[in-house]
């Protein structure tokens, strides 16, 4: 059965949060919202959202960052008997305007990940744009194949069955290098993947918790570790890589 819902990690986004809950709940999507220890006030914003009966809230007694809060919705989600969830952060970056678009792609083929690439406006800083190109070539180093289009975009639907059973049994990054390290680990285990374009926007008055020097420092490290696990899987992704070239 077809369920799913949108896990939206929160950390002191209370101004843009209750417009993309809003859009979520009216295209027909329950939302869990995590609440990475955010200040009070945005605490409030989360508790009046989640009166409503499909608003759900996960309280994080400390700040473990995007991955962490990520996660623990994941398992939310998945305790509360969704079969789907749709990754969408908080600050109103993603195009929601695409939610049937990966909801459709979803129902269809409901094994699959349905990962957004982005194309991007003028909006982008040039930083962040210039180091994703670097962690794709890592992405791509780590998996032997070119087949992941974009590992950074978090507009994501999870089929939640096999990613819980990766969280259970590996422990990934909690911050900014959770979304490439989870299609990585999720890439060795065959996990099935369709890449949906979709329009992200970086608005002047929004609020990022990217942090230059310590996160991208964290996703180098994240590759690192990656590379080794590769080599330690070399064998069977060669196999995989072979029969992929035969089908």
């Amino acid at each position: 059965m077809f369920k799913p819902c949108a896990v939206i990690p929160v950390f002191n986004h209370e101004e843009p949060l209750p417009a993309v809950v809003a859009q979520l709940r009216a295209q027909g999507l329950p939302c869990v919202l995590v609440d990475d220890a955010s200040s009070a006030s945005c605490h409030a914003v989360m508790q009046r959202l989640a009166e409503a009966s499909d608003v759900h809230l996960v309280c994080l007694a400390h700040n473990l960052g995007k991955g962490g809060a990520v996660t623990a919705g994941l398992w939310h989600a998945h305790q509360l008997g969704f079969s789907h969830a749709l990754q969408v952060d908080a600050d109103g970056q993603h195009c929601l305007d695409d939610v049937a678009r990966f909801l459709a792609a979803g129902q269809h083929n409901p094994h699959a990940l349905i990962c957004g690439y982005p194309a991007y406006d003028a909006s982008i800083p040039k930083g962040r744009l210039y180091g994703r190109y670097l962690t794709h070539v890592w992405v791509w180093i780590n998996t032997l194949s070119l087949s992941i289009r974009d590992s950074m975009c978090g507009f994501r639907l999870y089929p939640l069955q096999p990613v819980v059973a990766l969280l259970n049994q590996a422990k990934l990054g909690q911050r900014m290098d959770f979304d490439p390290e989870i299609l990585v680990r999720l890439h060795w285990r065959g996990q099935a993947m369709q890449w949906l374009e979709t329009r992200v926007t970086y608005p002047a008055d929004g609020l990022s918790h990217f942090r230059l020097w310590q996160d991208n420092w964290l996703i180098s490290r994240m590759h690192a570790r990656l590379f080794f696990g590769m080599l330690l899987r070399l064998p069977r992704l060669l196999q995989q890589r072979r029969q992929r070239g035969r089908t």
